[in-house]
């Protein structure tokens, strides 16, 4: 990593590199844009389906999770981290959850120290700083909420800080903060959309009518690698597409790539919250023992304005977009037609 702006050429890329996180989606990409590029990856697995996802895309498996004690030993010979790994649940805030994002992400930058790791990436998400409110071309200089939006939001800012924490045991680490994950091989976002539509349970929140920033995953991928070779330690960088879209344009678009009618149902923003605050407070009474269908930590991406401003990642990463919103849509059409 090195000063903004630099003159100097970039360092090479890590010819090793351990990876956290990559059985799944994200991961998955990060090994297939990695050892593309002719990096070795090893990456982090805990069962015997994820050994076979990471061995089938080129990656070298190393099992064990995020709490073992043999990372350091996984991660011995590696140049470079890149923290993937989280537990995304948008329910009620759990113990489980934060023994993951914030006790996982703890021992993996110990490891990472004690293996002398040099450069380390941390991805987060942009749900660090959502309330509930919107939030409108957000940038690295904004504060944490008071009050965020659930367990998620706030593990993943914890996490933030823990992952930064590691520049002192000299690792050099930068955040990396992605809006809206979309694009090829998407096992998360894109089956959850089309199972709410195919369900008949899918509504418009007030219309869609509100602004999204959205980030392809070949555009994170290229982000991550940008900030192992360019960012600058103890650095946040926001990375995304190119420009912000309608709410609804954008979910019409990834329907329509998968050959799905668009939905016309609506329900007044002021309801969904409403209902999400009572579920909530009625799976607080129970401790747990009922899930609630509907969470503000759920509603804080998906029923208000939420862009980023990637003007940082831009002047001191170098970083622009490696494909359009169009191309994306198009390649998506593409592998559903075929």
């Amino acid at each position: 990593m090195q000063t903004p702006a630099s003159e100097n050429a970039d360092p090479p890329l890590p010819a090793r590199l351990f990876l956290t996180g990559g059985s799944g989606y994200v991961g998955r990409n990060l090994i297939r844009h990695f050892t593309a590029r002719g990096a070795e990856v090893i990456a982090l697995v805990r069962t015997d389906g994820a050994r076979r996802i990471v061995e089938s895309l080129g990656a070298i498996p190393f099992g064990g999770d995020l709490h073992s004690e043999q990372l350091v030993a996984g991660m011995e010979g590696c140049q470079a981290l890149i923290h993937a790994a989280a537990d995304t649940d948008h329910g009620p805030a759990s113990a489980a959850q934060r023994r993951t994002n914030v006790d996982g992400t703890r021992n993996v930058f110990v490891a990472a120290a004690k293996a002398g790791i040099r450069r380390a990436v941390h991805l987060s998400s942009e749900s660090v700083l959502l309330d509930g409110h919107p939030l409108v071309d957000a940038n690295e200089r904004m504060l944490y909420p008071d009050r965020p939006a659930g367990g998620y939001s706030a593990t993943k800012a914890e996490a933030e800080r823990i992952a930064l924490s590691a520049v002192s045991k000299g690792v050099e680490v930068c955040v990396v903060r992605p809006r809206f994950v979309w694009g090829r091989d998407d096992t998360t976002a894109l089956p959850q959309l089309l199972e709410a539509v195919d369900s008949g349970r899918f509504a418009w929140i007030d219309g869609g009518r509100y602004a999204t920033s959205s980030t392809h995953i070949a555009n994170l991928a290229h982000g991550i690698e940008r900030a192992l070779v360019a960012g600058t330690s103890g650095e946040i960088y926001f990375i995304a597409d190119a420009d912000s879209i309608e709410f609804r344009s954008f979910i019409n678009a990834l329907l329509q790539s998968q050959g799905r009618l668009v939905p016309d149902r609506n329900v007044p923003r002021w309801l969904v919250f409403a209902i999400a605050a009572v579920c909530e407070r009625i799976a607080a009474v129970t401790g747990g023992r009922w899930r609630p269908p509907v969470t503000l930590q759920s509603l804080a991406p998906s029923a208000v304005t939420v862009t980023v401003d990637i003007a940082k990642a831009r002047r001191d990463l170098g970083y622009e977009p490696a494909i359009s919103r169009e191309e994306g849509l198009a390649e998506l059409q593409a592998l559903h037609d075929a």
